[in-house]
């Protein structure tokens, strides 16, 4: 991988759009570091709709921020337009071309971090079970694990998005950022994390079984783009 112009522009218009949040939000240094280390790594990130994808990765530093001094209002609106960008950038990769392997890895990438942020800063805010937070954060970290012990050991894997992957992001996305839009509206999300409690551990079974099996009958496939 090697900079390019793409890149280079959207991590410059995403580092400034951070660190004028980071000065209106009175966030501290910490929030302005991430955002410069994300645009330093997204300066490497080809494709306009990877960028797209890029977007929740910068948004899990307002999440965390947000969801961890329990300020729902605006992370409510944190939540909507990272769901945005995930219904997006599918639509971007297929009208300026195939989508690639290099995205099909990114995206649960970034959905992990973006997840991972907003359900510890959740947990931390006393709204989400930690122990649960933990299973949102394993069901990306796993699987990208196992696909660098993979490519360690010579093996290229294959990703692309999974059944099960896609299932579990959505539910992932939809419980989680649930929870918290439900905050956002000063409406008692209880019901919902006892749901959240019963399915995404079931989910994220799912999907380590799929990658089990995948790399059992297909040792050319380390891990799947959403699985």
């Amino acid at each position: 991988m090697r900079l390019n112009r793409t890149g280079v522009v959207a991590g410059v218009v995403y580092l400034v759009l951070g660190l004028v949040w980071t000065w209106l939000a009175g966030a501290s240094w910490w929030a302005a570091a991430l955002f410069v280390l994300i645009a330093v790594a997204g300066a490497f990130v080809p494709g306009a709709a990877n960028q797209v994808s890029m977007a929740r990765a910068y948004l899990a530093v307002p999440a965390a921020q947000y969801s961890g001094h329990a300020l729902y209002g605006p992370l409510a609106v944190v939540v909507a337009i990272a769901g945005l960008s995930d219904l997006v950038d599918g639509t971007v990769a297929r009208r300026v071309g195939s989508p690639t392997n290099f995205g099909g890895g990114l995206d649960p990438v970034v959905d992990g971090v973006f997840l991972g942020a907003l359900a510890f800063g959740l947990a931390l805010g006393g709204a989400f079970p930690v122990w649960l937070a933990l299973v949102v954060l394993a069901r990306y970290l796993l699987p990208a694990l196992a696909g660098v012990v993979l490519l360690a050991m010579g093996r290229r894997p294959e990703l692309r998005h999974t059944l099960t992957g896609q299932i579990s992001t959505t539910l992932n996305l939809t419980l989680v950022g649930g929870v918290a839009l439900l905050r956002g509206l000063g409406v008692d999300p209880g019901n919902l994390v006892i749901g959240a409690e019963i399915v995404l551990p079931i989910a994220t079974v799912a999907t380590f079984v799929h990658l089990a099996i995948a790399l059992r009958s297909r040792p050319a496939v380390a891990a799947s783009g959403d699985a």
